[in-house]
């Protein structure tokens, strides 16, 4: 039986042993597979299942589904631990990463997306919980922009050897996919065996729970969700259908995205700790507008193909800037809320997101700047949302009315 360790005993354990370092691996362990998934996936589907717009939307939109289901995470926890349940859905996407080329059709490809993508929302759901739990508030922003910056390196490492070895080593999408599922696999086997079980001070409510004074953080959820869909699913495929970009290329467009992220992204969680997640929010909104606005120019007056490449970077950058949503979240929260709002949260943060890029992957074959456009009326709304952050959020001080407010009955 694994060892269970209180989290106020864990400085005990050697260094390597502790709560954080668990946390680092496992962001270290996700993003190879996931990250070498998405970098494949719009040459994959196109060259092997001729896939189109509708046909790429539709996959995302299976692909969802099990966020939008990431509440189930409430049951579970009741019979698994969160630590336990958060590796076995890492394995989950390792397994299913690395045999995604066995099934080049239509309905492989959904079959094996859908299963990777349970691995995929089951660990970040519980992953957010464990970070928010695991992680002292006033150390929060650094340490989220570190672990940040370790997915991203550990992406760097990956899409570097692809790029190098794409054409060097005439590779095939069967031997990279199983690799970095394999390789995911191994640190999950070692996560397991390595580390004891972490037991935390606050115990978490095991029950859906959906609180007044949560509305606010709710509403940023399910912005960030619909946005977010648009620039996974749209932004890549036009570098490959519109600007006819190759693996090594969209591959080498990733991992500048990666290496931006290793250097700016501890630098953001110094800023965040600094000047609030209000304005650190205002900031990464105002930004997407200018962004998004910038891609449908590329359709309506032909921008070329070094500006798409630049704002995909920029992109995600400001994208980087979404853990000062989750410090929002730990400040206002009571502490036994986190497991099952970090649940609730996905959920909603996935609503758009089972409908959305169905729905414009036909504007795409139509329209395509208009889906640009949508982003950017979205973007807009969401800055009206931060403007609602008051400056110091906690418990009884969640917007800038809840002064103003008699305090919900919940």
């Amino acid at each position: 039986m694994a060892r269970i360790v209180p989290l106020a005993q864990a400085h005990d354990l050697p260094r390597w042993r502790q709560p954080v370092v668990l946390l680092v691996l496992m962001a270290m362990a996700m993003p190879v597979a996931f990250a070498t998934w998405s970098a494949l996936l719009n040459n994959f589907v196109i060259e092997v299942a001729d896939f189109t717009g509708v046909e790429i939307g539709w996959l995302h939109t299976v692909r969802e589904i099990p966020g939008f289901l990431a509440v189930g995470v409430i049951a579970l926890i009741i019979f698994i631990r969160e630590q336990v349940l958060g590796l076995v859905a890492l394995g989950l996407l390792g397994a299913a990463t690395a045999v995604t080329a066995w099934f080049p059709s239509l309905g492989g490809i959904l079959t094996i997306t859908m299963l990777s993508s349970i691995g995929f929302h089951y660990y970040e759901t519980v992953n957010q919980s464990l970070q928010l739990q695991w992680i002292d508030r006033a150390r929060a922003p650094q340490v989220l922009g570190w672990l940040v910056a370790v997915g991203s390196g550990a992406s760097l490492v990956a899409y570097g050897l692809l790029v190098v070895g794409w054409k060097a080593f005439d590779l095939s999408y069967n031997f990279v996919y199983m690799v970095s599922g394999g390789f995911t696999l191994a640190v999950v086997a070692f996560c397991i065996l390595a580390y004891p079980q972490f037991e935390s001070p606050h115990p978490q409510v095991k029950k859906f729970i959906l609180r007044r004074r949560y509305w606010l953080y709710y509403a940023l959820q399910f912005m960030s969700g619909a946005r977010r869909q648009i620039f996974v699913v749209f932004a890549a495929f036009m570098m490959v259908e519109r600007f006819g970009f190759e693996v090594h290329e969209v591959t080498a467009l990733f991992l500048i995205n990666f290496l931006a992220n290793m250097i700016f992204a501890p630098l953001m969680g110094r800023a965040v700790a600094r000047w609030g997640e209000r304005r650190a929010l205002m900031f990464e909104y105002s930004g997407l507008i200018c962004v998004f606005l910038a891609y449908g120019g590329i359709y309506y007056f032909g921008w070329g193909v070094m500006l798409a490449a630049t704002l995909y970077v920029i992109d995600h950058l400001f994208f980087a800037l979404a853990f000062a949503l989750k410090t929002y979240f730990q400040k206002i929260a009571d502490p036994g809320d986190i497991a099952p709002t970090a649940a609730v949260a996905f959920t909603i943060n996935h609503i758009a997101a089972v409908f959305l890029p169905a729905a414009l992957g036909y504007l795409w074959v139509t329209a395509p700047g208009g889906v640009f456009a949508l982003a950017a009326g979205m973007a807009m709304a969401s800055l009206l949302l931060a403007l609602m952050i008051p400056r110091h959020p906690e418990p009884g001080n969640e917007t800038i009315f809840a002064r103003l407010l008699p305090a919900p009955a919940e």
